[in-house]
């Protein structure tokens, strides 16, 4: 008897041990982006919706509605996906995976301003204040729910039951 509840508590500690494993972000350090993001039971998982950039001038048209290029907008957005994943007690340290929409800017000949995102990006993720980063999607669309959005954002973030 004392065996098989020897033997049932060491179960329950392997069982314990594997819910308390960490998540796994993969790929090369130095890389941006995680190539993979693993997590093991015993996670919520938070769906943050495609957000967009704040309008900070509604006299203004085109891009300057939304406070201006690439750079600013996805500032503006990943603000408002830091604010949203507060409401959840979660952080951006939690995302796990982000889908990042950009229009092509008018500055730069329609084409999407790929070096202008990351230079926000790495505001947020990849930074000596929070080091994790998340696995990602970027691509080029046609346009967005209103003239002069560069930029929509959607995201799924973790935390610990």
């Amino acid at each position: 008897m004392k065996r098989l509840v020897a033997l049932a508590a060491g179960l329950c500690a392997l069982a314990g041990a594997a819910h308390a494993q960490d998540i796994v972000r993969g790929g090369d350090p130095k890389a941006a982006i995680a190539s993979v993001v693993t997590v093991p039971a015993g996670y919520e998982t938070i769906y943050v919706s495609g957000l967009t950039p704040a309008v900070v001038n509604k006299d203004a048209t085109g891009p300057a509605m939304f406070g201006g290029d690439t750079k600013v907008q996805t500032l503006s957005v990943l603000s408002r996906i830091q604010e949203t994943l507060k409401t959840q007690g979660a952080t951006m340290a939690d995302v796990v995976m982000m889908r990042v929409l950009l229009v092509g800017d008018p500055a730069k000949d329609g084409k999407m301003d790929f070096a202008g995102m990351m230079e926000a990006y790495k505001t947020f993720f990849g930074t000596a204040e929070q080091p994790n980063k998340p696995a990602r999607i970027t691509s080029q669309v046609v346009s967005l729910v209103q003239p002069g959005m560069l930029v929509e954002i959607e995201v799924q973030a973790v935390k610990k039951k």
